[in-house]
C-alpha cells in the first residue's frame, strides 16, 4: 500500500536538442506556464500528492540559474531540496536521487514530461489502486504510457493483457514511456549490478529489472508531452494554456 509519497524530479541532464534549437537556457530553467520547468514539476507533483521533492540539477544549471539571480528557495516550491550533482547519465541521476528518498514509494518525473494535472492525478490513484489491490507479487513500479506520435528515441513499451510491461525497447510498439514513475525504493537494490553491466541510462535500468524479475506495471494517460525539441515546447504551451 502507497502511504507516504516522495517526489524526485531528474534535471541532471544538458537538453541538448531544445538549447541547439530555441534556447541556450539548461532545459530545467526555460520558461513554460510563466515558470521554469523545474518549478513546474515540483509543483505538479506536490499537487499530485507528493509531500516532499528532490530534484537532481547539474552544476551549468545551479550556476546559470545563481548568475540570473534565481532565488530557487523563492521561486521554487518549500517543499522541494535542490541536489546539485553532474551525473554522466539518466540512470546515475536516479540513482542518486535514491540517496535521498526515504525506503517507500515515490512519484518520480523527467523535468521535461508535461502531463494535464488531471492526468497525473488519475495517474496517481490508478497506480495506488494497482499495487494496493492487486497484490502482484515482485511489483516494485508503475509507469506512465501514452500512444506514440513519432517522437524521437523514443522508449516503446509492450504490454501484457493484465496491465503489465512485458517488455521495453526494442521493436515499435503503439506504447511510449511518459516519463512519469510511480516506484519503490527498492529498484535502487540493483544499482551495483547496473553499473558492473556498464548500463547508461534510466531505460537500460528499467529494462535490466524486468530482466531480475521485478515487474512494472503500466497505465495509459493522454496528452503527454515530452519536451525534447523547440516544437515541443510550442506544443507544451499551448496544452498548459489549455489547464487554466
Amino acid at each position: 500500500m502507497v502511504t507516504k509519497l516522495q517526489g524526485a524530479i531528474i534535471a541532471a541532464g544538458r537538453g541538448e536538442r531544445l538549447r541547439n534549437e530555441s534556447s541556450a537556457m539548461p532545459k530545467p530553467l526555460v520558461e513554460l506556464g510563466g515558470e521554469t520547468m523545474l518549478a513546474r514539476q515540483a509543483r505538479a507533483l506536490i499537487a499530485a500528492g507528493a509531500s516532499s521533492v528532490i530534484a537532481v540539477i547539474n552544476s551549468e544549471t545551479a550556476r546559470i540559474a545563481q548568475q540570473m539571480k534565481i532565488d530557487l528557495k523563492i521561486e521554487l516550491p518549500a517543499e522541494l531540496k535542490i541536489v546539485v550533482r553532474d551525473t554522466p547519465s539518466s540512470m546515475e541521476t536516479m540513482l542518486a536521487l535514491g540517496e535521498y528518498l526515504e525506503p517507500g514509494w515515490f512519484l518520480a518525473a523527467t523535468v521535461d514530461a508535461i502531463v494535464a494535472p488531471a492526468e497525473l492525478a488519475r495517474f496517481v490513484a490508478e497506480a495506488r489502486r494497482m499495487i494496493a489491490n492487486r497484490g502482484i507479487a515482485g511489483l516494485v513500479g508503475v509507469l506512465a504510457v501514452t500512444r506514440w506520435r513519432g517522437d524521437r528515441k523514443p522508449l516503446f513499451a509492450e504490454l501484457t493483457n493484465d496491465g503489465l510491461i512485458a517488455r521495453l525497447g526494442g521493436a515499435e510498439a503503439s506504447m511510449v514511456t511518459a516519463g512519469i514513475y510511480l516506484m519503490h525504493t527498492e529498484m535502487f537494490e540493483l544499482a551495483e549490478s547496473a553499473r558492473s553491466l556498464g548500463l547508461d541510462a534510466l531505460r537500460r535500468l528499467l529494462g535490466l529489472m524486468l530482466e531480475r524479475g521485478m515487474k512494472l506495471g503500466a497505465i495509459e494517460i493522454a496528452g503527454a508531452i515530452d519536451v525534447d525539441e523547440a516544437s515541443d515546447l510550442e506544443a507544451a504551451r499551448s496544452a498548459i494554456r489549455s489547464y487554466q
